[in-house]
């Protein structure tokens, strides 16, 4: 089983533990990154869509991208998601199985193995860059990536675990992946005081990353192995959803 997880916006600027593994298209983030770095703050306020505090730390990250000290991919992101995985403490057998079963979506290195080096950085899906071809940087990614996840995932087991998010769907033929291998993708819905189930952002990011360490530190081998997550009052109901959608259902507390 492979399992599929969103980068984050929110980044550490260093962590203790080192990188083993160079990304697998470094070389494409070096042209990306070096063609962002000839930007002034205006131009990454614009490309990136984000207030002009954020493009000048940014514009600063992009001039020292080479010289950066690279971290863990795993272990650089602080998003939400990130935050209950919880990298930092998981075992060296954990990170070992993560490393051959996970793979991180990113708008600028495409994929990512969790020990993989990475630098500092923030990319949008809707960058447009020379490099691209003045193509949204997603679709840029779509024809590098798509086999590459699909190769790993045939040379598994043909399960695509997805804990990422449909924004990053778009860096591949998605259409093609869920024709090709098996894609289950765990829903997470809160019951309202009127009984109805809703998705709330939050929670669902969360869960994701905790289904992550769940499936992480117990090195799970299928699917229906996930029928025993729980976290923060989040339990599967077989009652609802399917194989494909398993859906994990937080009550209403009174």
């Amino acid at each position: 089983m492979q399992i599929l997880l969103a980068n984050a916006k929110i980044m550490f600027g260093k962590t203790d533990r080192k990188a083993v593994s160079t990304p697998l298209f470094q070389s494409v983030a070096e042209t990306l990154a070096a063609e962002m770095a000839r930007m002034d703050v205006e131009d990454l306020a614009r490309q990136l869509d984000c207030s002009k505090k954020i493009a000048t730390e940014n514009w600063g990250r992009y001039q020292n991208f080479m010289a950066a000290e690279k971290m863990p991919a795993l272990l650089a992101y602080n998003g939400q998601a990130y935050k209950h995985l919880r990298a930092d403490i998981l075992s060296d057998e954990a990170l070992e199985y993560a490393q051959k079963h996970l793979w991180i979506t990113c708008f600028l290195y495409g994929l990512l193995r969790p020990m993989d080096g990475i630098a500092p950085y923030r990319m949008e899906h809707c960058v447009t860059l020379e490099a691209t071809n003045d193509r949204p940087i997603n679709q840029f990614w779509k024809n590098r990536l798509t086999d590459v996840l699909l190769d790993s995932v045939k040379a598994d087991d043909g399960i695509l675990l997805h804990l990422s998010t449909e924004e990053y769907e778009h860096l591949f033929d998605w259409k093609r992946v869920c024709k090709e291998v098996k894609v289950v993708q765990p829903i997470f819905f809160v019951r309202q005081k009127d009984g109805r189930l809703k998705m709330q952002a939050v929670w669902a990011k969360s869960c994701r990353g905790a289904m992550g360490r769940f499936v992480l530190n117990n090195s799970l081998v299928s699917p229906e192995e996930l029928s025993a997550f729980s976290y923060e009052g989040f339990e599967y109901a077989p009652q609802l959803g399917d194989a494909n959608y398993p859906h994990f259902v937080r009550e209403f507390i009174k």
